[in-house]
């Protein structure tokens, strides 16, 4: 069990980076923005969830294992971007009936919306190495099983993002209900989704450029 020290010390580190705008929160957004608040908060739990299994993976060993396999990698890299772009084809092309008929897109469910905010963050290649080169760095081996500390930081940092993710969702999901129903924003809403989406699509598949 990390001391006490050093869990402020984590938290004060995670609040910093989670808080900045980073892939998954513009997804969160973006969710956020073209179905409102309840689909930004069951999306974000789809990320979190993915989140405790980038931990538990970090706990194990399995992320470095990942990382440090070129092909796995790479799998992993590209399989997260083709997954965003799809999302982002389909944002494009989805709203175009719906605008003419002046209606609302029709909403997608609770359980698609848990399993894509799942999927976007089990295919995030930057979450992977977030996790697996912060929390190693508050592990104290003389405080006990380091496997039981990673997992400690690691339900630190959900609880960290929740309240952060939560936020915007909360935010965005005003925001999006404000501009609900005006011609313009009805026009643009799949629009912008759609290329936040496929931006962060490619961002995940250059993600590799930068790996050391």
């Amino acid at each position: 069990m990390p001391d006490w020290p050093t869990l402020g010390l984590f938290i004060a580190a995670a609040a910093v980076l989670v808080v900045l705008p980073g892939p998954n929160t513009l997804y969160i957004v973006a969710r956020s923005l073209e179905q409102g608040t309840a689909a930004g908060l069951v999306s974000c739990l789809g990320v979190l969830t993915a989140t405790l299994v980038h931990v538990s993976g970090a706990a194990l060993g399995l992320s470095a294992l990942v990382l440090a396999s070129p092909l796995a990698f790479t799998l992993l890299r590209f399989g997260g971007a083709a997954y965003l772009l799809v999302l982002g084809v389909r944002a494009l092309r989805a709203p175009a009936a719906a605008t003419v008929a002046r209606a609302p897109a029709p909403a997608m469910g609770r359980g698609r919306l848990f399993g894509h905010g799942l999927m976007v963050n089990l295919l995030n290649p930057k979450t992977a190495l977030f996790i697996t080169a912060l929390l190693p760095q508050f592990v104290r081996v003389e405080r006990g099983s380091a496997v039981t500390q990673i997992l400690v930081l690691g339900a630190v940092l959900v609880t960290v993002g929740l309240v952060s993710d939560a936020a915007y969702a909360l935010a965005a999901g005003r925001v999006g209900s404000w501009l609900h129903g005006r011609t313009p924003w009805s026009r643009w809403q799949g629009r912008v989704a759609g290329a936040v989406y496929i931006g962060l699509g490619l961002v995940a598949a250059c993600t590799g450029a930068v790996r050391r």
